[in-house]
């Protein structure tokens, strides 16, 4: 009974993972934002120029628009205008404090489970959010974790009730964790090095016989043959009739170069996230047409003979060589540094049209999204952001404003109204 008042405590002290903005409202009235300059993304940069959204969607980009009856207009003279960020490999909404277990959903129990669909663990209400979208950033790639076949991921818009009405894009593609190729050689790995490749390889078969299993399936299903359905190998179906992308997360050359073959094997476009090492087999990456979503933009050297620089000119490597890549921040609460990774890599060698193109359309296309999102383009929808600076450089950037399928969103955040609170002091 002791333990009662002490658990009470506890509970009562744990932050609810719940911020307290609203949602924006459903636009109303079109909206012009006038003499700023354009970064289309798509179409260059476009100075002095007015942008006119209604109905959630961009409808004219011109110089001296006229102005619609009722429309909203804002002057933005001066400043720059982006589509929104969109941040890869997060795992934004599905936890909020790592250290409190009850706030983490990014595990499903086995190493097998592609039944699993990430958005309907997505915490809209996550107090992390509001601070992503503070920097420019309104759309998320929720993925789900684990050890080998993951499940599916989803893209999120960061401005919703709930995750139904922020699910932008469903089960984009399955994630699967490429089993070591190495030895662990940390002080705490008791196995010996024939147990640490015995288990490797285990794993590697592990991951073969899921695949095909699951393809056996698919074909008994279409043929008919299968009345009963298996959701684990529903989950899978759409690899083989290629509606559903694969992501294989892997950091090491072995393991990428392994997994260029095992798709290649399945007949499957493979696009992989993390690559740390993706620099050393650049030119084989485009000329096997294999995306890249390039995760350790701020990455220390992993070997001890690699430049101090290695993660930071890697993207450039990349763009030179022809390769398809986006630039990611994993993780969730330090994701809101995406634009600043992307700054980064323009420091040490990255085009700067390339860099913005890592973090808007080519995150579009790989989420299968590019005929809505990535852009300023007439059609599209009208989720962009207004920032009085440079939306890459940390010194520069101040957001202003923000919208998401033209709805106005509120860019205050827990720390920001802490600061406008003590600032009162």
């Amino acid at each position: 009974m002791k333990t009662l008042p002490i658990l009470a405590t506890l509970l009562l002290a744990t932050p609810a993972a719940a911020h307290n903005l609203t949602p924006g409202s459903e636009q109303a009235e079109a909206v012009l934002l006038q003499g700023g300059t354009l970064n289309t993304v798509t179409q260059g940069r476009l100075e002095d120029t007015d942008l006119l959204f209604k109905d959630g969607k961009i409808e004219a980009m011109g110089a001296n628009l006229e102005v619609p009856e009722g429309a909203r207009v804002i002057d933005i003279s001066g400043h720059q205008v982006y589509p929104g960020l969109i941040a890869l490999d997060t795992t934004l909404g599905l936890v909020e404090m790592s250290a409190v277990r009850a706030t983490v959903d990014t595990t499903e129990v086995g190493s097998v489970t592609p039944e699993v669909s990430a958005h309907h663990a997505f915490n809209a209400d996550s107090e992390i959010i509001p601070t992503i979208r503070y920097n420019g950033i309104t759309h998320a790639q929720a993925v789900p974790q684990g050890n080998l076949v993951r499940g599916n991921s989803s893209l999120m818009k960061l401005d919703s009730w709930n995750y139904r009405d922020g699910l932008e894009q469903a089960d984009v593609g399955m994630h699967v964790s490429w089993p070591r190729v190495g030895l662990n050689t940390s002080p705490w790995e008791r196995r010996s090095p024939e147990e640490q490749r015995r288990a490797n390889a285990q794993q590697l078969e592990e991951l073969k016989e899921a695949f095909t299993t699951a393809r056996a399936y698919y074909n008994a299903r279409e043929a008919g043959r299968q009345p009963k359905q298996d959701v684990r190998w529903e989950g899978m179906a759409g690899l083989f009739d290629g509606s559903k992308k694969l992501f294989v997360h892997a950091d090491d050359r072995r393991q990428m170069t392994q997994a260029i073959d095992f798709a290649k094997e399945q007949g499957m476009p493979l696009t992989l996230v993390g690559a740390r090492d993706a620099w050393m087999i650049a030119e084989q990456l485009a000329a096997e047409e294999v995306s890249v979503i390039f995760g350790d933009p701020y990455g220390i050297p992993a070997r001890t003979d690699d430049a101090y620089d290695t993660a930071f000119t890697t993207p450039k490597k990349l763009a030179e060589a022809g390769v398809d890549f986006a630039i990611a921040y994993p993780g969730f609460w330090d994701t809101r540094n995406l634009a600043f990774a992307a700054g980064h890599a323009v420091a040490f060698g990255l085009d700067y049209d390339q860099a913005l193109y890592a973090i808007t359309m080519a995150p579009a296309r790989m989420m299968g999204a590019e005929d809505k999102l990535g852009s300023l383009e007439v059609g599209k929808q009208a989720s962009l952001v207004v920032s009085a600076g440079d939306i890459l450089d940390p010194l520069g950037q101040s957001i202003e404003f923000m919208f998401i399928d033209g709805r106005l969103v509120d860019l205050s955040n827990r720390q920001r109204q802490l600061y406008e609170k003590y600032k009162q002091r």
